[in-house]
């Protein structure tokens, strides 16, 4: 496993994210259909922060009943996606989620990464190449 890094060191690009952070608030749940397999789906928005920032985890389904507000988590292999312009922390079909038994005193809320817009083709995905042939 890699290194645990903090939420304020995170970037748009973050793959294999390895953190640990305190539970701030849990969003109500929603219901969203899935564009993968056009099935119903719970969606939660759990606000995580650590010294060093805040950022959205979305959990879904089965995962959402794992986390409880005010609990220290243990995110593994997670990655950033961008949704509507702003940073949102994913677990994906590799990720998980674990409580652990680890205090965290002091939050910063002021620097919430999934507040913050990012810049306009600053995503994960980079754009495919596009190749003219010749006749």
């Amino acid at each position: 496993m890699s290194e645990l890094v903090k939420i304020g060191q995170l970037t748009p690009r973050s793959r294999n994210v390895n953190l640990v952070a305190k539970v701030v608030s849990k969003s109500p749940e929603r219901v969203v259909s899935s564009q993968y397999d056009q099935k119903e789906h719970r969606l939660s928005e759990i606000l995580i922060a650590d010294e060093t920032g805040a950022i959205n985890l979305v959990l879904w389904d089965d995962r959402i009943d794992e986390v409880q507000e005010g609990t220290t988590i243990k995110i593994t292999n997670g990655f950033i996606k961008l949704f509507r312009g702003k940073m949102q922390l994913n677990l994906g079909r590799y990720g998980t989620v674990e409580e652990v038994d680890i205090t965290i005193e002091e939050v910063n809320l002021e620097n919430n990464l999934s507040e913050t817009p990012q810049p306009a083709g600053f995503g994960g995905r980079r754009p495919q190449r596009r190749f003219r042939y010749r006749r």
